[in-house]
């Protein structure tokens, strides 16, 4: 025992290596994740103190804990037990499938990186961006809803900023969680949105397995009265128009809630986005022709753009791409939908299979109500229908449309049409979708798939009218219109 042993120089490192790591594992590691995690639970608690709806524990628990608890979920416990014995395979290895799942699905919120560096992030990114403007919104309606209920934002999916101007202006009210789909599990992109709270989905995914194990995780975190945001649309508009609602996600949501009433309500606030410059809008509309979701957006090129706009901003010449309105609707009660529709038809019990088709109709309805009217969306319009015009002809019509649309929600620019059109017609003009011929303002042929795409985004507000689909459309609706 006390006889000299020679070990080679590397071999006594990697011991020593081996040693250090478990004493820290085993007493250092515990100790400072107590004495931080203490640190962290003040931190929050302060925060809460600012915030209108405090974050919910669910979202604070640890990231191994909720995996946990969502793998033994009786319902996805049965799951496991199904998929198993409809592929032929053995259970642990369908209970292993289904914790790939939920590790694939469960974020790892940090308070620190949603309030400390995402709120900092997103709020310097929206207004470099773009000239943010919140509209309307009810506070009075807002201030009512009940505190112990879960808070679901709905709306519109116009753009990948979406996500971050929601972020930004949703800040005071609460941390959102978003359902983010396959396009940002790319490192280290993934990593940041699991810390702001996203969780992935595989939006065409066809597995019963998984399907059962992200319907768990929704009903866990809206039970839990986490506050989320989603896209009725289920993904960007190809078209500029809104896109009739998925059932998926909603789904989730709707049976998440007590049949019998018991338990948290869950409350949907409509929230309506516009855009007088979509970043995406020429490989949205490239996709809507071809008929396909699959987004051609090379990284070169990404890259090649941002270096672009970098090099304006160094030089003095860079300008923002015009207007970005975000507005707030009229909240929506589950309950008192569910008590509504039961009234409607009293010759049976509403079940939640029940709601999620007349919930997505009305939620879209409302959304659609508050979609922020912007310059150049509206030029747009005027220009597809009515053809070319000079700039006095476009502020004339511009009064008269903005008179048919007596409950839309208007943004004008400094309260005058004169600048709003003006705005709209420096970006058109700069981005090559218009051109100026003898004081006229004529649409190109070869751009005008991105003129109906931003007239698409007020269509709705306008019923009586419709869009001219080519050239010799709009010349028969604006031959009557000049009439």
């Amino acid at each position: 025992m006390t006889s000299t042993v020679e070990l080679p120089l590397w071999l006594f490192v990697l011991i020593l290596l081996f040693a250090a790591v478990t004493f820290a594992s085993h007493f250092l590691f515990p100790s400072v994740r107590w004495f931080f995690r203490r640190r962290l639970e003040r931190a929050v608690a302060r925060l809460n103190q600012r915030l209108e709806r405090p974050i919910e524990p669910f979202r604070l628990a640890r990231r191994y804990d909720m995996i946990q608890r969502l793998i033994y979920d009786p319902q996805v416990a049965q799951a496991v037990a199904d998929h198993a014995a409809a592929e032929g395979i053995p259970d642990n290895v369908a209970f292993e499938e289904a914790r790939r799942y939920a590790r694939e699905i469960v974020p790892s919120f940090s308070a620190f990186t949603y309030f400390s560096f995402a709120i900092r992030v997103t709020r310097w990114l929206s207004n470099a961006i773009y000239r943010v403007r919140l509209g309307h919104q009810d506070e009075e309606a807002l201030r009512r809803i009940d505190p112990e209920a879960t808070l679901v934002f709905v709306m519109n999916h116009r753009s990948n900023m979406d996500y971050v101007l929601i972020t930004y202006l949703a800040a005071r009210r609460s941390a959102l969680s978003y359902a983010v789909g396959e396009w940002a599990r790319v490192w280290p992109l993934s990593r940041l949105i699991r810390a702001m709270g996203a969780y992935f989905i595989r939006r065409k995914s066809r597995n019963e397995l998984y399907r059962r194990v992200l319907a768990t995780y929704v009903r866990l975190a809206t039970q839990g009265g986490a506050t989320q945001a989603m896209f009725p649309e289920g993904g960007l508009s190809l078209d500029g128009a809104l896109a009739p609602p998925r059932l998926g996600l909603l789904k989730y949501i709707v049976d998440a809630r007590d049949p019998a009433g018991a338990g948290r309500d869950v409350v949907f606030v409509p929230v309506g986005l516009n855009y007088d410059w979509v970043l995406e809008d020429k490989i949205l509309t490239s996709a809507g022709r071809a008929g396909e979701r699959r987004f051609r957006a090379r990284i070169g090129v990404v890259m090649a753009r941002m270096l672009r706009q970098l090099w304006l901003w160094m030089t003095g010449r860079y300008h923002r791409f015009g207007y970005a309105a975000v507005n707030f609707g009229r909240p929506l009660s589950l309950a008192e939908f569910t008590a509504a529709q039961q009234a409607a038809d009293p010759s049976g019990p509403v079940t939640a299979s029940d709601l999620p088709e007349p919930l997505s109709q009305e939620l879209m309805e409302r959304i659609g109500d508050i979609v922020p009217v912007l310059p150049v969306p509206a030029v747009c319009w005027l220009l597809l229908s009515e053809g070319a015009m000079t700039r006095s002809a476009l502020e004339q019509r511009l009064a008269a449309l903005l008179e048919r649309m007596p409950l839309s929600h208007i943004h004008l620019p400094r309260d005058s049409r004169s600048y709003a059109v003006e705005t709209a017609l420096r970006i058109l003009v700069r981005r090559g979708i218009l051109r100026s011929e003898h004081g006229r303002y004529v649409p190109v042929p070869a751009k005008r798939d991105l003129l109906t795409y931003y007239a698409n985004s007020i269509r709705h507000l306008l019923p009586a009218a419709a869009l001219p689909t080519d050239a010799a459309d709009a010349k028969e609706i604006s031959a009557p219109a000049r009439s």
